[in-house]
């Protein structure tokens, strides 16, 4: 049996750096979103609904000063008989209080593939969306920004590291969140095909959020030929909304953003990526963590070879990708 804490070797240190340097984190943070595009804007909806107990306020910021005062007006007028639930207030903010808060979750997109784009659209997004987030990594810098960073944009694990590259930020940081949605899509199918239903208890998704996940239908009764069919309907499963004529973003937006980010924020078990490397070498893979007080805590259970050797090749080419 191997471990997530076996990747190779020649890649650098594989343990992630400053865990214990965790985020300047509150009871209830304050948190800011770039670009209320369609993610944007139902990762909003879902964090006003759902994140009264972590979240002081959600501020907004979008290029589309119009859409930024409709979101003000309409989510703040989502309201319980007598305003009870203690749904956290919509702020507009300005861009230069983008990093004034505890949690700052990028959203943007440049250039969001049409819908009849052949192949996974994610990585055709890299370099537009890379442009974006050095814009923002360097504000970050600039205000030596101590909170938490979320990178929701495609594709999620390569824009975390050009983020932590460019932004000189610790590591720990910076989280990715796709893998959520991932997880969501496999117990999806496994709840309707009896030949899958195992990873309803027993199964897990890592790695990226795109071409290289890995889904196993079991950690501890893997099977390798089961765990590739549930994968390709995974992976397939962004295609398959997009072959409808739709684009495949309220699952994304409240699996992978809302659900996963107010799970971090309140210390619970949620899927995201984490900087597995050293100063100089690494990539972020995503797996099932947690915040803890003495740090992040991954889950690092005893692999199959063969499980093992698919989470090593998508980690090994997440490293290359930069």
């Amino acid at each position: 049996m191997m471990y997530i804490h076996d990747l190779p070797g020649e890649i650098g240190v594989i343990t992630p750096v400053s865990l214990l340097a965790l985020p300047q984190l509150r009871k209830k943070n304050r948190l800011h979103i770039v670009a209320l595009g369609d993610v944007g804007m139902t990762m909003l909806l879902g964090l006003r609904l759902l994140g009264g107990d972590v979240l002081e306020y959600c501020g907004i910021y979008d290029i589309n000063e119009k859409n930024s005062e409709r979101l003000e007006m309409e989510m703040n007028q989502i309201s319980y008989p007598g305003g009870e639930g203690g749904l956290p207030p919509v702020k507009i903010v300005a861009e230069e209080g983008l990093f004034d808060c505890d949690v700052f979750v990028f959203c943007a997109a440049k250039g969001v593939p049409a819908l009849d784009t052949v192949g996974d659209v994610r990585m055709a997004q890299l370099a537009a969306n890379g442009e974006l987030v050095r814009h923002f990594a360097a504000m970050a810098a600039k205000a030596a920004y101590k909170g938490l960073i979320c990178i929701v944009s495609d594709p999620v694990d390569p824009l975390c590291k050009v983020f932590l590259q460019t932004s000189g930020l610790q590591a720990v940081q910076v989280q990715g969140y796709g893998l959520g949605v991932m997880n969501g899509r496999a117990r999806y199918y496994a709840e309707r095909n009896p030949e899958f239903k195992q990873y309803l208890t027993e199964g897990r998704v890592f790695g990226p959020h795109g071409g290289d996940l890995v889904v196993a239908n079991s950690v501890a009764h893997y099977d390798d030929d089961v765990s590739r069919r549930l994968t390709d309907l995974v992976v397939r499963a962004n295609l398959a909304v997009r072959g409808l004529g739709y684009k495949p973003y309220i699952a994304p937006a409240l699996s992978s953003a809302a659900l996963s980010v107010l799970l971090t924020l309140r210390g619970d078990r949620h899927y995201s990526s984490l900087w597995f490397g050293n100063a100089e070498k690494g990539a972020f893979l995503g797996l099932c963590n947690r915040f803890t007080p003495d740090g992040v805590e991954y889950e690092d259970l005893p692999l199959p070879d063969a499980l093992y050797e698919r989470i090593k090749t998508a980690y090994v080419r997440l490293c290359e990708l930069s």
